[in-house]
């Protein structure tokens, strides 16, 4: 009988990937979580790694460490689309919508995709609606 649950301990930073990777698919955040932070520590400059670790906290609904992981991956590489796109996600979520902003329009200038302009549509409808600005400030 085989044992096809994950090594949390011992998995090669690649196979951990990977294997991170299906777990996301699946929505299993939490578990690809615990197979990420050891090859983190293996591999700590890895942003494809990284990467995949924000994704599981923001879909874990970790947003901190989402967004704490997703600055510096945007530190690290200013022209990430989908890092740049996910902090702004993230801040949005937190209702920091003053910051997600210019992370979301940059993500939207940088990639043109629809789903990016939306993002930049809703945050700026709602800090108009919250009062933080008008919609006349926003341009």
């Amino acid at each position: 009988m085989t044992n096809t649950s994950p090594r949390y301990y011992d998995a090669h930073p690649v196979d951990a990937y990977h294997r991170a990777w299906e777990l996301l698919q699946g929505q299993q955040p939490r578990e690809a979580i615990k197979l990420l932070d050891p090859a983190i520590e293996t591999e700590p400059d890895s942003s494809s790694l990284r990467t995949l670790r924000a994704w599981a906290y923001f879909q874990s609904a970790q947003l901190q460490r989402a967004e704490t992981e997703l600055a510096g991956l945007v530190d690290d590489c200013p022209t990430d689309v989908w890092a740049r796109f996910a902090l702004g996600r993230v801040l949005e979520r937190q209702s920091k919508y003053a910051d997600a902003l210019p992370h979301l329009r940059l993500a939207a200038v940088m990639s043109g995709d629809a789903e990016h302009e939306a993002g930049v549509l809703r945050v700026e409808r709602r800090l108009a609606e919250s009062g933080a600005t008008s919609f006349d400030d926003l341009v």
